[in-house]
């Protein structure tokens, strides 16, 4: 039986290696893998721990791509020796991260580059074959800096939020195709992508204010205790994941909205926010490529589905933004005043419904 030929970007370390390892060593031996790195220099850890797997010969290859370069993406798409790709697994990403007006346009542009022209490139040159053999997966490495805004990571998650669009909009255009679009929506994972990060802070945030300064140590404080406490390791985000919630399908972790007012009502105030009950969950990346009819969103880890709930809950965001400013900068004890009593920001409410006349 022909297996499944699935090649990933962003091999070299964190999620895109494990996936690498899992699909390639799995016991039904149904996957063909193609590990992808930018440079193949970096690709000793990825033969290290497939020796360490035990993974069988012929089940793993490793191909140069740059998802920066057009003509890298082709020249890989031209070396898969089975002439189809069944899964694109599209990983590759760069992250960013303080304050936004210390970055430079070349950081800026960088991210951008490879978080969303390079999911494009590589969509461009493995999308017209699925599309032409009516059959495909597209899995793209999603994150919670796509479904909410997180304070310092503004270029990040702005690329995000563009990747967002695209899968979705992809989303609803392919079904008659038959290829089939989800994101793996991860949280903090343990992996080497804080250290890849393009402009990581150090003289550059002395060009930013003293209060910016303060806010981004308490941020710097706050995303430790998140690694510390919360993170997975890449082994958790491909092997667990997605249960079932309310009006998704085949295991996508769901969020329940609130309730629509009835017309002339005025919104009810935000409850608290809570994930939608689910089940005991299947592996993720797995539970999206074997599905008979894959989600759009699976996600790695309940933990911010409250926040994600919450953003929903709310459109005028106000909720969100005072949960959020709340959660990242309120770790220290804070005093029973309120924030214009010490001179700090007074954060939006949502719009209250007009009184009648």
């Amino acid at each position: 039986m022909d297996r499944t030929v699935v090649l990933i970007t962003g091999c070299s370390s964190g999620i895109g290696l494990h996936l690498a390892l899992r699909l390639a060593s799995d016991p039904s031996r149904s996957f063909k893998v193609y590990a992808t790195l930018r440079d193949l220099r970096a690709q000793g850890p990825l033969w290290e721990a497939a020796r360490a797997r035990g993974c069988p010969p012929g089940f793993l290859e490793t191909l140069q791509l740059d998802v920066r370069d057009a003509d890298s993406v082709a020249a890989a798409r031209a070396r898969v020796t089975e002439g189809r790709v069944d899964v694109l697994v599209c990983n590759a990403g760069r992250g960013l991260l303080g304050p936004l007006e210390v970055h430079t346009a070349g950081a800026v542009g960088s991210v951008l580059d490879v978080n969303v022209a390079g999911t494009v490139r590589t969509l461009q040159a493995f999308l017209p074959d699925m599309k032409r053999r009516r059959s495909g997966r597209i899995l793209v490495t999603g994150s919670m800096g796509g479904l909410m805004g997180l304070p310092f990571n503004a270029v990040y998650c702005a690329s995000k939020f563009a990747i967002e669009g695209l899968c979705e909009s992809l989303a609803v255009l392919l079904p008659p195709f038959g290829v089939h679009v989800s994101l793996i929506e991860c949280g903090p994972v343990r992996t080497a992508f804080l250290e890849k990060q393009e402009g990581v802070p150090g003289g550059a945030l002395d060009g930013a204010d003293a209060e910016t300064r303060v806010l981004f140590s308490r941020y710097q404080r706050h995303l430790e205790r998140i690694f510390r406490e919360a993170a997975q390791d890449p082994e958790e985000v491909t092997e667990v994941g997605a249960g079932r919630g309310p009006g998704t399908r085949d295991g996508a972790r769901g969020v329940e909205a609130s309730p629509r007012p009835a017309p002339g009502q005025p919104r009810p105030a935000p409850a608290s926010p809570r994930p939608a009950r689910l089940p005991p969950p299947p592996q993720v990346f797995l539970a999206a490529l074997r599905a008979p009819r894959p989600a759009l969103r699976y996600f790695s880890t309940e933990s911010f589905l409250p926040l994600a709930h919450l953003r929903l809950a709310d459109p005028s965001g106000c909720s969100y933004v005072a949960a959020m400013h709340r959660a990242v900068f309120a770790d220290e004890p804070a005093e029973e005043e309120t924030a214009s009593d010490r001179g700090g920001p007074v954060l939006c409410a949502p719009p209250a419904a007009a009184a009648p006349q």
